[in-house]
């Protein structure tokens, strides 16, 4: 696919996640309408959840009937379908489905576009503000707000700095992500929900962003190539090299998201 085809989508994937802000923001104002289930995996679905994913979906199956989509809350595809993909689109309709049901704002939606187990076309949406997030691999980082277009740029640093601000989980913060915490000299930590820490690197508004827990790849498949093209890295924390997509197993290993993260100078 060329660049021009994904500049092509623009336009249609920025109105596809503010028309699933919409509903998702409808049922938002109303507590009453939230319709909470849990998955099998104890994890909390909304009717947010469903309505978001089903006009995602519908829109992404108009616009490019060809390229099969991988959702979190669609049925799992096996690998033997999945691995004859060359393309697919990764969904989270709602990610940050905890934050939604707290109230706090700190919940996205997101649509990213891979590519033989690359994420290069990813847009992370914040309905609360209606803030909007997007990259297209080799073109740069954007934020749409207020009707203002603004290209992001990652903070540069060294491991070895002092207080850099490391971004953690409200909602998980293990014994080895304390270590990691550990090994930096006087870290500030900022938290927030769901994959708004990526975009707060993205930002330049700290400079890491551990996350030594599980994931999935609709977790982190928007937000990665947006940080990506901002200057920074989300990195498979065993390997060293960064996340890939459609693999057999959906789940993440654990990793770090850095921002423009420079070797120490010794």
């Amino acid at each position: 696919m060329t660049t021009q085809d994904l500049q092509s989508y623009i336009p249609r994937l920025s109105a596809l996640c503010r028309e699933a802000g919409v509903a998702i923001m409808n049922i938002y104002a109303d507590e009453s309408s939230f319709g909470i289930e849990m998955k099998g995996d104890d994890s909390p679905l909304t009717q947010a959840d469903k309505q978001a994913n089903a006009i995602i979906c519908k829109g992404l199956e108009e616009m490019t009937p060809h390229i099969p989509i991988v959702s979190e809350e669609n049925k799992e595809l096996s690998y033997e379908t999945r691995k004859t993909y060359t393309e697919s689109w990764l969904v989270d309709p709602v990610d940050g489905t905890k934050e939604f049901i707290k109230r706090n704002g700190e919940f996205t939606v997101n649509i990213a576009l891979v590519s033989n187990g690359e994420s290069i076309m990813g847009f992370v949406y914040k309905p609360v503000g209606e803030v909007l997030y997007y990259a297209i691999k080799g073109h740069g980082s954007y934020k749409e707000e207020n009707g203002v277009k603004t290209k992001l740029q990652a903070k540069t640093f060294t491991m070895s700095d002092a207080q850099l601000g490391v971004v953690c989980s409200r909602s998980h913060l293990n014994d080895e992500t304390q270590a990691f915490l550990d090994a930096l000299d006087r870290p500030e930590t900022v938290a927030k929900g769901s994959s708004l820490k990526f975009l707060v690197l993205a930002e330049g508004g700290a400079h890491l962003y551990p996350r030594l827990a599980p994931t999935m790849e609709w977790d982190t498949g928007a937000a990665q190539i947006v940080l990506e093209e901002a200057g920074g890295s989300v990195i498979d924390h065993e390997t060293k090299s960064p996340l890939r997509y459609n693999k057999e197993n959906l789940r993440n290993p654990y990793f770090v998201a850095y921002g423009n993260k420079q070797d120490s100078v010794e």
